[in-house]
């Protein structure tokens, strides 16, 4: 029970990610999407939403994988959270001209 915030916070991120990867950027912070021009917007919230979604899930199965081997978890959950940042900074450099 004392990981329960890992599970809630990775079952928030991942479906704010998959609503980014429909087409909803409402959800990202306004100053990272005022350059993002309106064609560009569901490319945008694809490239964000997908690592939304991917470190949604890295927290749910860190959250699932301590319950069978707690020092396990970190190998997985990391690369993946890894991977996730990396699509959100891909989408922010490519389609807001940078950062922020």
């Amino acid at each position: 029970m004392e990981n329960v915030m890992l599970l809630v916070i990775g079952i928030v991120a991942a479906v704010i990610g998959v609503v980014n990867i429909r087409g909803n950027i409402s959800t990202i912070h306004s100053y990272n999407r005022r350059n993002v021009r309106e064609e560009d917007v569901p490319l945008y919230g694809k490239a964000v939403g997908t690592g939304t979604l991917l470190i949604g899930v890295a927290l749910i199965l860190a959250y699932l994988v301590i319950f069978w081997n707690e020092g396990l978890a970190p190998y997985i959950a990391i690369p993946v959270l890894v991977l996730g940042f990396a699509c959100i900074l891909y989408g922010q450099i490519k389609y807001n001209h940078g950062i922020f």
